[in-house]
C-alpha cells in the first residue's frame, strides 16, 4: 500500500542531507523539504482540514477529503503545497493561472476548495471573487516580486510555516486522493480523481523505479537519482509528474530562475549551472525557441543526458536538430493523459537511420489497448481500423462530482473497465501505435475525418513555419474546411503553395489546408499545448465569420 507522502518521507529517512529541491537560488535538502511540508500539513490540520470519509463509503466520483487549490507559478512552494496537503490527508489540485475571473469562480466552486495557496501576484484577482468563495476556510499567500499586500484574513506562507509544528504525518492511506483538473483548452475543466497508489503505478514510477518502500530506500542509499528540470508549469500534470518520478528514485528537482515564462537562456543556463541531467519540454512550442537560443549563445550541456517531451507534437525535424546540436542525448517522447497516466513511449538517439526519426509512433505500455469505434471490443494489430486509445487496470476513480462524464469516459468493454479520454489511433501490425490526435479537435470535411495534429505536424516540415495550429471553419461545400493558423519565422514570407506541397509529402490531398490565417504569434497554454478555443476564435474573426 503506497502513498505519495509516505514514499517521500521514507526516502528522506535514508538521504536527509542530499539535495531534494532547487528553486532558483534556494536549495532544500530532503530533511528540509520534509520539515517544511510537515509544517504545512500541521497548518492545514489546524483549520480542521483533512480526510473525513473512508473511500469504501464513497462512489468513484465522490471525495471524502478536503481540497486545497494551488494557484501558483512554478517554485518550491508548488511541490511543497502538494506534499504538505498529502501529509494532511487533503487533496491538492492545480489551478490554471491564466484563468479569468469567470473560469476561476467555476473551478473553485466545482472543486469545493477549502484552502487556497496562491502567489501574491494573484491577490488582486482573488480579491474580486473571494466573497463568492464562501467554502474557503484558509487563504495562504506566497510573497513574490509583485509586492502585493496580504489579503484580509490571509496568512503569509513563510510566517505560517515558521509557527507550525513539524509533526510526522499519521494514518496516510493508499486510498488518499490525487486530483488533476484537465480539459480547460477545449471545455470547462474536470477534476480527475485517482487513488494515490494507482497514480504512482500508472504515472509516477518510471522504468527502474522499485515498487516497494524498502526497494526505493535501498536504491536511494546506493546512488543519487537524476537532476531533472521540468520546464513546463507544474499546474499541468506532465511537469509535476516528472518531479515526483525523480523524487521516487531519490533525484533532485530543479526549477529555473525565471519560471513565470518560457525563457530559453534561463533554461539552458540552469542546466549548465546545476548540472541537470534530464530536461522536460512540451513539443515544438518549447523546442523551437530553445534551438534558436543555441544559435545565439553557447552552453556547456555535457551533463544533459535526456530530453523528454509530451503533451504536444515534437516534430521529426526538431528531433533531428536537437540531436545534431546535442548528439550525446536521447529524446524520450512520452504518450499519456490525465485520465490514463503513461501509455506509450518513443526513444530517439543520434545515429539512428533517417527513417527511424519519426513522430507519433509509440511502443505501447502494459495494460493499454485500442478499442473499436463503437467501444464494443478491442482491435487486433494490423486490422487497419481507426480506434480509441484506452487504458485498463490502474485507472482513475472518475471525475469529481460528475457521474455522467465518468460513465462516458470510463466504460466497461468485454467486462473490463477502461479509461478512454478521446485519442484516436491505429494499432499497426507490429504492435506499435500511430497516434492521430484528440477526437475533440477533429475536423469533418466532406464526410472525411481529419485530425488537426497530423496536419500541424505536416505543415511544420516547411522551413518558413515557426508554429501552426489547425482548426475547422465553416464551409458551404465541405461542411468544415481545414484552416491553418500560421506563425512564420522572422523575415519569411507566406508561401501557401509551398506549404501545401511540403505538407502534401506527408498527407493525402483532402487533408491539406484550404485556408491560411497568419498571426504574429500563436497563443498556447503555458504548458505549450495548443489553445484550440483561441485558434477557432482567431480563424473565425480573420475570415469574417464572427
Amino acid at each position: 500500500m503506497l502513498n505519495l507522502a509516505t514514499i517521500h518521507e521514507a526516502i528522506a529517512e535514508v538521504v536527509p542531507d542530499r539535495e531534494c529541491l532547487i528553486s532558483g537560488s534556494q536549495r532544500f535538502s530532503w530533511a528540509e523539504t520534509t520539515d517544511r511540508t510537515r509544517r504545512l500539513a500541521s497548518l492545514l490540520r489546524s483549520h480542521a482540514l483533512g480526510c473525513h470519509t473512508p473511500r469504501a463509503e464513497l462512489k468513484g466520483w465522490e471525495s471524502g477529503q478536503d481540497h486545497v487549490a494551488l494557484y501558483l507559478y512554478n517554485g518550491h512552494e508548488y511541490l511543497e503545497g502538494m506534499l504538505g496537503a498529502f501529509k494532511a490527508r487533503c487533496a491538492p489540485f492545480n489551478v490554471n493561472y491564466r484563468y479569468v475571473e469567470e473560469e476561476l469562480r467555476y473551478l473553485f466552486a466545482n472543486s469545493q476548495a477549502k484552502a487556497v495557496i496562491y502567489h501574491a501576484a494573484f491577490a488582486p484577482t482573488l480579491e474580486k471573487i473571494r466573497a463568492q468563495l464562501t467554502q474557503v476556510r484558509l487563504w495562504i499567500q506566497v510573497a513574490d516580486a509583485s509586492g502585493n499586500a496580504l489579503l484580509p484574513g490571509a496568512v503569509d506562507y513563510e510566517e505560517a510555516l515558521a509557527k507550525a509544528q513539524p509533526d510526522k504525518p499519521e494514518d496516510l492511506s493508499a486510498d488518499d486522493l490525487y486530483i488533476l483538473y484537465t480539459g480547460g483548452t477545449t471545455g470547462m475543466p474536470k477534476g480527475v480523481l485517482w487513488r494515490q497508489e494507482d497514480i504512482f503505478r500508472a504515472a509516477l514510477a518510471a522504468g527502474g523505479t522499485p515498487k516497494t518502500l524498502e526497494g526505493m530506500q535501498e536504491r536511494a542509499r546506493k546512488r543519487p537519482g537524476p537532476r531533472a528540470l521540468p520546464a513546463p508549469p507544474f499546474m499541468h500534470g506532465a511537469a509535476h509528474w516528472v518531479a515526483f518520478n525523480m523524487w521516487h528514485v531519490a533525484g533532485t528537482v530543479v526549477v529555473q530562475s525565471n519560471p513565470r515564462r518560457m525563457d530559453p537562456d534561463d533554461i539552458w543556463s540552469t542546466i549548465e549551472r546545476e548540472q541537470v541531467s534530464s530536461l522536460t519540454i512540451v513539443g515544438d512550442a518549447f523546442a523551437v525557441p530553445l534551438l534558436d537560443q543555441l544559435d545565439a549563445k553557447s552552453y556547456d550541456l555535457s551533463s544533459l543526458r535526456q530530453i523528454s517531451t509530451g503533451g504536444a507534437i515534437l516534430t521529426a525535424a526538431r528531433k533531428r536538430e536537437l540531436l545534431t546540436r546535442i548528439p550525446h542525448i536521447r529524446i524520450l517522447d512520452a504518450l499519456g493523459s490525465s485520465e490514463t497516466g503513461a501509455q506509450g513511449s518513443q526513444l530517439t538517439k543520434a545515429g539512428q537511420a533517417e527513417s527511424a526519426v519519426v513522430t507519433g509512433r509509440f511502443e505501447l505500455a502494459a495494460d493499454n489497448a485500442v478499442l473499436s469505434e463503437d467501444l464494443s471490443h478491442t482491435l487486433s494489430p494490423g486490422c487497419g481500423e481507426v480506434g480509441w486509445l484506452a487504458k485498463r487496470g490502474r485507472v482513475p476513480l472518475g471525475y469529481f462530482q460528475d457521474e455522467k462524464k465518468t460513465a462516458e469516459t470510463f466504460p466497461s468493454v468485454e467486462g473490463v473497465r477502461y479509461s478512454v479520454p478521446g485519442d484516436r489511433c491505429v494499432l499497426e501490425a507490429d504492435g506499435t501505435l500511430t497516434l492521430l490526435g484528440r477526437d475533440s479537435v477533429t475536423i469533418n470535411s466532406g464526410g472525411e475525418k481529419i485530425y488537426a495534429e497530423e496536419v500541424e505536424q505536416a505543415l511544420k516540415h516547411h522551413p518558413s513555419v515557426y508554429d501552426a495550429i489547425v482548426v475547422g471553419t465553416p464551409s458551404q461545400r465541405w461542411g468544415q474546411q481545414v484552416t491553418a493558423i500560421v506563425q512564420l519565422r522572422k523575415g519569411e514570407e507566406a508561401d501557401e503553395a509551398g506549404m501545401r506541397r511540403v505538407a502534401g509529402e506527408h498527407l493525402t490531398s483532402y487533408k491539406l489546408p484550404k485556408v491560411f490565417v497568419y498571426v504574429s504569434a500563436i497563443t498556447r497554454a503555458p504548458s505549450g499545448k495548443a489553445d484550440y478555443r483561441w485558434a477557432v476564435q482567431t480563424a473565425l474573426e480573420a475570415l469574417g465569420l464572427q
